[in-house]
């Protein structure tokens, strides 16, 4: 059985679609139905139904999958073990996390990384926690940090930290006046009841979004709702219309990033909104060794990076 063939079908039954995989493969989608045509031929089984709306395994296909993926692990910790061998783990790890969570996270997780685990890759992306879910899911993604993210039959969930979230507001000129006596890294603050946000005109992303969905949740369950002035993805965007005048913004701390980004801003802390970030792998595929220590990883250095006080 050609190892190959093995990976290609894996990944079509993961993504659903032979044009999906044939990107994220880098291979044209005709060499790739190919491919996995061959796989077919030898095991005398169709393992995959192919319409207009993608490929579904059939049970045949279902049953491979399994198999599949379990082989593929198997080689890739027999890859692991020989860089041991060698002195190192190798391979690859890919991990989702939100943008404000890699504004503080991504450079110094990147740098242990590489000097933990030097003849092994890293690749990571940002987006939004239900787009990571997905993606780890389907295998494009080995770990991910999702936001409030609910327990699901596909994957496993490890509590990392729970963030405070702050109302963040344009500052006004008398508190500029005030920050430029704080130390360089202090932004001013205070407190505000998460009843008194429900008026204000807020900045915030849209549906589906982890802290988006709090807000409502938490506000509804007080009987009021949110004032939306402005839907908007993206959290550079957010505090740069925030920083204009047209609204608030509802952020973890982390969000709103250096120093000098903060002088622009008056942040206070929202009594009783916590948001909750686990650390997600997939149930269907075991982690390999590279991947445990890049779990452990961020499991040592997220928390003094996360959680810093105003």
């Amino acid at each position: 059985m050609d190892l190959r063939q093995l990976e290609y079908f894996v990944r079509v039954a993961e993504l659903g679609s032979f044009t999906r995989a044939a990107q994220q493969l880098r291979i044209a989608q005709p060499a790739l139905s190919r491919q996995v045509r061959l796989l077919e031929v030898e095991l005398r089984q169709n393992l995959l139904t192919r319409n207009g709306r993608g490929a579904i395994p059939t049970e045949a296909g279902k049953l491979m999958l399994e198999h599949g993926r379990g082989i593929l692990h198997q080689v890739e910790r027999a890859k692991e073990d020989l860089g041991r061998v060698r002195g190192g783990l190798s391979g690859r790890v890919a991990v989702g996390m939100p943008t404000s969570i890699a504004r503080v996270l991504a450079v110094p997780l990147t740098r242990e990384f590489r000097k933990q685990l030097p003849e092994a890759t890293i690749a990571i992306s940002e987006g939004l926690s239900v787009a990571m879910q997905e993606a780890l899911v389907n295998g494009r993604l080995d770990i991910a940090l999702l936001y409030n993210a609910m327990p699901a039959a596909d994957i496993e969930l490890a509590p990392l930290l729970e963030e405070a979230l702050y109302l963040v507001k344009p500052a006004s000129a008398q508190s500029k006046s005030q920050r430029s006596m704080l130390p360089a890294n202090k932004a001013k603050t205070g407190n505000i009841a998460l009843a008194d946000i429900a008026d204000l005109p807020l900045v915030i992303p849209t549906q589906p979004n982890a802290i988006r969905n709090l807000v409502e949740t938490r506000l509804g369950d007080l009987g009021l709702r949110p004032t939306i002035a402005l839907e908007i993805d993206g959290v550079s965007s957010i505090l740069e219309l925030v920083a204009d005048g047209a609204g608030c913004a509802v952020l973890p701390q982390s969000a709103v990033g250096s120093a000098s980004a903060m002088q622009r801003f008056d942040i206070s802390q929202i009594d009783g909104l916590l948001s909750r970030l686990s650390i997600a792998t997939s149930a269907q595929r075991p982690s390999t060794l590279t991947q445990r220590a890049m779990l452990e990883l961020i499991g040592s250095l997220a928390k003094p990076l996360i959680v810093t006080q105003p």
